[in-house]
């Protein structure tokens, strides 16, 4: 199977794991990127079943209204019973690092207003340790150049994402050559360092469980 297939085969996936919580009263919480784009497309042909979705990007935003789903604001919601979202990366203990398509914040923030996570993924995202896929860090731009420093006392190698600002009005500062042994205590960490708005790391609020596609077929994974 390509990776477009597997991308597929996991959104439906999903679809049949939301699809008790849906009811007139519903607002399902709605990730970013290509997996999530999947899912909401096929959430489309749902969207009289539920009353509408938080998004965790404009993208995605614009997305689901195309399909005629009406996107609420967090504020006015409170909590939302699932939240539905892909990764860069996923462990054993469903921590994650997000970000590559720059609305980690967003998407961390719509995640803690979860009940429950559920992650969408390709066989290829899954690893042992997080940190081949360089961890994403958001800071507020007059920060960026300090907390750059910070991020080489910890080991990293920080990359300006150049041409990036996030729905926040942000930059993006992306962490290379940084393997990270204990996810919550570097999320942490991280979070900690002044000028960062958040970082790329999801353990602290985990995946409650992960649709992880294979050749095999869609696995569904808990935590270890």
């Amino acid at each position: 199977m390509t990776q477009d297939e597997l991308k597929d085969a996991v959104a439906a996936a999903a679809i049949d794991e939301v699809r008790p919580h849906l009811h007139r009263d519903t607002v399902l919480g709605i990730g970013t990127g290509s997996t999530a784009n999947r899912f909401i497309d096929r959430l489309a042909a749902l969207r009289h079943d539920f009353a509408g979705a938080v998004a965790s990007s404009e993208a995605s935003a614009e997305r689901l209204r195309g399909h005629g789903i009406e996107v609420f604001e967090l504020n006015s919601v409170g909590t939302v019973p699932v939240y539905v979202d892909g990764a860069d990366e996923v462990n054993a203990h469903l921590y994650m690092i997000k970000g590559g398509g720059a609305a980690l914040t967003r998407e961390k923030i719509v995640a803690a207003c979860a009940e429950r996570f559920v992650c969408i993924a390709d066989a290829s995202k899954k690893v042992e340790c997080l940190g081949g896929f360089p961890l994403p860090v958001e800071v507020i731009p007059m920060a960026r150049s300090y907390v750059a420093r910070e991020l080489v006392r910890l080991g990293a190698d920080p990359v300006y994402r150049q041409g990036v600002t996030t729905d926040n009005g942000n930059q993006i500062l992306d962490c290379f050559d940084f393997m990270i042994d204990d996810p919550q205590a570097m999320e942490a960490r991280l979070n900690a360092i002044v000028g960062v708005v958040t970082n790329g790391l999801f353990a602290a609020r985990g995946a409650d469980v992960l649709l992880l596609g294979t050749e095999r077929g869609v696995e569904r994974l808990l935590p270890a």
